[in-house]
């Protein structure tokens, strides 16, 4: 596992947890909203890595008083030992979630057939008909609507969430996920914030307005029965 940041609490990455926050290194996309661009474009910095070792041991000192781990990134499934560190996370006894874009059907499938992930977040990115134009050429976009469907299949719990950016997105765009996820459990609309970016230039024009927030929300409700925003 390559992990280059490690939040020791948080009360905002797992539902109703309180839990510790890992970040691992690589993605294989490019988004330019992403705030993680050390993350993802950048050169891995070897002084941020975290040990294994130092995470389980934190864990373990803080039993009691932390329920979970998120492992975030990045794309977490990247990562050739993810399986294995959650088997030692799971086995001193603590809640997993893992966040995920989604391209690694195949992982996401053996974690599901595990049984070792409590929560997932997958990130939903564009409607249909939008999704192959802005994947990598090397990111196959069939494997991201298997993904959705394993977890809507066979996820003990999950949720999945679209970052919208005016620019890349229009309030219509809201529809076309909806569509894609019909049926699904739970569905969160974030509003993009400015700040460090892989792109620099995108600011606060790039953000959606409270109402235009709150029509995308009615429709995705005629897809989702549970949407909520995140602003």
């Amino acid at each position: 596992m390559l992990i280059t940041g490690f939040q020791k609490s948080t009360l905002l990455d797992y539902p109703g947890k309180v839990a510790s926050l890992i970040f691992t290194y690589g993605c294989n996309l490019r988004c330019g909203y992403c705030h993680n661009p050390e993350l993802v474009t950048l050169p891995c910095n070897t002084s941020n890595i975290v040990k294994e070792d130092e995470i389980l041991s934190f864990l373990k000192s803080r039993k009691g008083f932390i329920d979970a781990l998120v492992i975030t990134g990045g794309e977490p499934t990247l990562q050739k030992d993810l399986i294995t560190f959650i088997k030692k996370v799971k086995k001193l006894g603590f809640l997993v979630k893992l966040d995920t874009n989604g391209t690694n059907s195949k992982t996401v499938k053996k974690i599901l057939d595990l049984g070792i992930v409590d929560y997932w977040a997958m990130d939903v990115k564009y409607e249909d008909e939008i999704y192959e134009q802005n994947l990598e050429e090397n990111v196959d976009y069939q494997e991201i609507k298997k993904s959705i469907k394993l977890l809507m299949d066979y996820a003990k719990d999950y949720e999945f969430r679209t970052t919208y950016v005016k620019g890349i997105h229009t309030v219509e765009s809201a529809e076309g996920i909806g569509k894609l996820i019909q049926g699904s459990k739970r569905y969160f609309i974030q509003n993009f914030r400015p700040g460090k970016t892989i792109n620099p230039s995108l600011n606060r024009s790039n953000s959606f307005t409270s109402a235009e927030l709150r029509k995308m929300k009615r429709l995705v409700k005629k897809y989702v029965d549970d949407v909520e925003i995140r602003e």
